[in-house]
């Protein structure tokens, strides 16, 4: 059996576990150490660590401390990798702990992290999403029922210097530009809430103060939320540190393209199974700057489906030049307005969007002035029929469940 050579307890903080991290910086020991060719096994805290419970109370979303997450797994050294390879990591297995069969979605406040609608969801709400087996539902979305695709959020390796101080400068200047922003424009270094890994003393606060936040996806990889790196995935990594630094965590049972609630998947806590080779050179050989990966063969398989459009108009009716964001949030908002005739609340058509296997695709960027997106939303993951018909739509949710809402204090 493969070993497992990263062990927490959920029990516990993260900040007790040296073998956890929640900043990027490329002076973070390594906490172990494997050789091309080794599999191996990493438990991962939820990206919390832990401050989202099982209840029906949203004020621990409304009250969660950002400045916390994301509590990774890691960093693991790979014998041999240098600046310049490609760490190649093979997905063999991925999955929840069995005394800990639930996961969550949440919208955060505007006030605390915001969201993709947040000025359509304001304010913190949170559903609990049961796993049975291979499915999942929610006692705060009835009518939905769907496989899940377990992916890590969050994979990549530990930046060099030099991208450091690219990151913190590049990122520091988009802030500037509107310093007063809610939600801000980027989440610059905070190092009270820093940890470290094995760093310890002056060494921790040091780099504490400066190491860039886990928030975005960025060259090395990082937060990307592509749901379709779960079992049988492959990633090629950018290595820019000796020893490459794999670092993982923010599992997700299932999550829809785009994770458009933030806290936007099914947020879990659990254990992945994986592989690494190496490709020396590989960055130069085959021109990467960023990961690329070839996604899992294993998917939930719809035969049907009803896909919104959006164009890059927005909700005031100002016309935008090809904005992707702007038509992608209109064709989410488009299947929310439509949903509600069916008797879901907007807050749970807005859940079913970020967590059930909802596919986000850009279908138009040359034709000027609109760029046209689509989602995809498959009708087989609901427990009755939301097609459209000429008797019109049948209200078959009488309201009386809802996602749990926490308004701001």
């Amino acid at each position: 059996m493969a070993e497992t050579i990263i062990k927490i307890d959920l029990g516990s903080s993260p900040y007790d576990n040296d073998m956890i991290h929640n900043r990027w910086h490329p002076d973070i020991p390594m906490v172990a150490t494997v050789k091309p060719g080794d599999d191996f096994i990493v438990e991962c805290f939820d990206w919390t660590g832990g401050q989202i419970k099982n209840d029906d109370s949203a004020a621990d979303v409304r009250d969660v401390d950002l400045t916390q997450v994301h509590f990774l797994s890691g960093p693991i050294g790979v014998e041999g990798a240098e600046p310049g390879d490609l760490l190649v990591v093979d997905f063999l297995d991925i999955g929840a702990f069995p005394a800990s069969q639930w996961g969550f979605n949440g919208f955060f406040s505007k006030k605390n992290g915001g969201g993709f609608l947040t000025e359509h969801f304001p304010e913190a709400q949170k559903s609990i999403w049961d796993f049975e087996g291979m499915f999942t539902k929610s006692r705060h979305v009835p009518g939905v029922r769907f496989p899940g695709l377990i992916h890590p959020g969050l994979i990549g390796c530990l930046p060099s210097r030099d991208m450091l101080q690219t990151w913190n400068t590049r990122e520091k200047a988009l802030f500037d530009t509107d310093p007063e922003r809610v939600p801000a424009l980027a989440t610059l270094p905070y190092g009270p809430t820093a940890h470290m890994g094995r760093m310890k003393g002056d060494d921790a606060k040091a780099a504490g103060a400066e190491g860039a936040r886990t928030v975005p996806p960025r060259e090395h990889g990082g937060n990307c939320d592509i749901k379709d790196l779960s079992r049988g995935a492959k990633v090629f990594f950018p290595v820019y540190v000796p020893g490459a630094g794999l670092s993982m965590g923010d599992l997700h049972f299932s999550q829809g393209d785009g994770e458009i609630t933030f806290c936007g998947a099914i947020e879990m806590a659990g254990w992945i199974h994986l592989k690494v080779e190496l490709i020396k050179g590989g960055m130069a050989k085959f021109g990467i700057k960023n990961p690329i990966f070839k996604p899992s063969p294993i998917k939930p398989t719809y035969d049907d489906y009803l896909i919104f459009e959006g164009i890059s108009v927005d909700e005031g009716g100002v016309q935008h030049y090809l904005d992707v964001h702007v038509a992608y949030r209109q064709a989410c908002l488009n299947a929310i307005e439509y949903l509600t005739k069916f008797g879901f609340t907007r807050a749970q058509a807005y859940a079913i969007l970020g967590t059930a296997p909802v596919q986000g695709h850009i279908s138009g960027v040359v034709d000027i002035p609109n760029a046209c997106a689509t989602l995809w939303l498959p009708t087989g993951v609901f427990e009755f029929d939301i097609n459209p018909g000429s008797d019109g739509p049948k209200k078959m949710l009488d309201g009386s469940i809802d996602v749990p809402l926490a308004p701001d204090l």
